[in-house]
């Protein structure tokens, strides 16, 4: 029942004059999601046992909890958007003013160079620690996301949050977001799979 209702209202926005997202900037996002969601995959594909598990360190993360964090953000950020930013009163009057950093988003959140802590909820706490359930989830989840950007009636533009690294941002630019923050944890695992001792099987 979802996919036709999102058709439905989609629709009668666009019989109201209104264009919350433009195919543009649809196209846009579904192409980063689509791009990080292959380079996640890949990264984690073929992994053994070893190499899922090794950890550099003590207090580096392994690839199994690498991807945990990832699995386990995918839906929060996702419910971020939908329960606080969405939930949080629209500005139609700044709608698409910082239209600049949707770049800005898709270049800066991913960089290695400043290391950044996991809030206490993003951590990884094992629920996805096994290889296969934890593709499963993130394909399912990420799929979903696609289709949100593709098919939504929601005025992201017009709803802002705070970002504590890009500052203020609107609700495009955080699903922009999303797909940066799996792109952060990609270049993570290849730091892991540089190391010297990381498992050659």
């Amino acid at each position: 029942m979802m996919k036709p209702l999102l058709f439905l209202f989609a629709a009668a926005a666009h019989a109201a004059g209104a264009e919350p997202l433009t195919r543009g900037e649809r196209d846009r996002a579904m192409s980063e999601l689509h791009a990080t969601r292959k380079r996640f995959l890949d990264s984690i594909g073929g992994l053994s046992q070893a190499q899922w598990n090794f950890k550099p360190a003590p207090e580096v993360w392994s690839i199994a909890q690498v991807a945990d964090h990832v699995v386990v953000s995918e839906g929060e950020l996702f419910d971020a958007l939908q329960k606080k930013i969405l939930a949080s009163p629209a500005q139609p009057g700044k709608r698409g003013s910082n239209r600049a950093k949707d770049e800005q988003v898709l270049k800066v959140f991913p960089d290695r160079s400043q290391k950044r802590k996991a809030p206490a909820n993003l951590e990884p706490a094992g629920k996805w620690a096994a290889q296969g359930p934890a593709v499963s989830e993130f394909k399912k989840l990420r799929d979903a996301h696609v289709a949100y950007v593709d098919q939504t009636p929601d005025d992201l533009r017009a709803h802002f949050t705070e970002n504590r690294v890009m500052g203020e941002i609107d609700g495009y630019q955080w699903m922009l977001l999303i797909s940066a923050h799996t792109e952060r944890h990609v270049l993570q695992i290849e730091e892991v799979k540089a190391r010297a001792k990381y498992p050659k099987k």
